[in-house]
């Protein structure tokens, strides 16, 4: 958060806009990355202006030292931000820095020297099985309009029975349709990937399809809001959250929880982890593997009996 006392230099703020609009260019990267890389810059810049008593310009930008870093990492430590979001700030300050350097000639040694806070191991929070099939089988609950509940179904069946992304999911448009035995994402980094699609999740959007008022062309996106428009994130994430609370599910139930309970509940159920790993796309889980290193035959033996989706169909 920018401190509200010392608003962005104009030279600051055209520094910033032009690297955020370099990023939209260069990287394959969301909205809301893109937005949450400003917001922490923002911030950035908006405490070196208060830790200097003035406008943080292009002039000052280039005389940071390792102290006003530490200084910086220590107030935000002061506010309750987590090492997490702390080295995320972090990493997109350096990012902006680089540029810095690249493109204006200023010295960035004292920020991309900067060590990242230590993060302890964060594990996956998944739903239990009955809790996944529960949320779905409650969603009429939470809404009169039949084409918005059949969505809503529709919706986290395919994030919990394809491991999709929330993204990935909303960003499927018409022309994906007819949906086959597999489905091809494509994920973060622009990495494509095959993921099998179980009868449950054909028979949950093939009824939403039927009940979808909006007309379509192959360019549409496939889940539509109340209007047409395209279906925001955040009316999926208020959904999880009001069928989580009548559920009595903790907080970590959220849409990318379906995502890693797709991958948890294929290996208790005996799927082979690189298989899975594959399946989810995660470069963090599959590094030194692609796709193509897997057979089909055995993806689609392996994913068919070991998804409990697959199983109740």
């Amino acid at each position: 958060m920018v401190d509200s006392a010392f608003e962005l230099s104009a030279g600051a703020s055209d520094l910033l806009s032009r690297w955020l609009e370099g990023l939209k260019g260069l990287r394959d990267a969301s909205p809301h990355t893109i937005e949450a890389y400003r917001r922490d810059v923002a911030g950035f810049l908006g405490f070196l202006a208060g830790h200097w008593g003035g406008p943080a310009g292009r002039e000052a930008l280039g005389e940071i030292t390792t102290r006003d870093m530490r200084a910086w990492m220590a107030s935000e430590r002061g506010r309750g931000i987590e090492a997490r979001s702390l080295a995320r700030a972090l990493s997109a300050v350096k990012s902006f820095y680089r540029w810095l350097a690249e493109t204006e000639g200023i010295e960035a040694s004292a920020v991309t020297a900067t060590r990242s806070p230590r993060l302890k191991a964060r594990l996956p929070r998944p739903v239990t099985a009955d809790a996944a099939r529960a949320m779905i089988s409650d969603v009429p609950l939470m809404h009169d309009e039949p084409w918005i509940n059949a969505r809503d179904a529709a919706i986290l069946t395919l994030l919990y029975g394809c491991g999709l992304r929330i993204s990935e999911g909303l960003g499927l448009t018409h022309a994906v349709l007819p949906l086959g035995d597999t489905l091809r994402i494509t994920g973060k980094g622009n990495k494509t990937r095959i993921v099998p699609v179980l009868p449950a999740v054909r028979n949950a959007l093939d009824r939403y399809l039927t009940l979808c008022p909006h007309p379509a062309t192959p360019d549409s996106p496939i889940f539509r809001g109340l209007r047409g428009g395209p279906l925001n994130p955040a009316q999926v994430q208020k959904l999880v959250r009001d069928l989580r609370a009548l559920s009595g599910l903790p907080e970590t139930t959220t849409p990318h929880a379906l995502r890693h309970s797709f991958a948890t509940h294929l290996l208790e159920a005996g799927g082979d982890l690189r298989t899975i790993q594959d399946l989810l796309g995660h470069a963090s889980l599959a590094t030194t593997q692609t796709y193509t290193g897997v057979d089909q035959a055995r993806l689609m033996e392996i994913y068919s009996a070991s998804h409990p989706r697959q199983r109740k169909s």
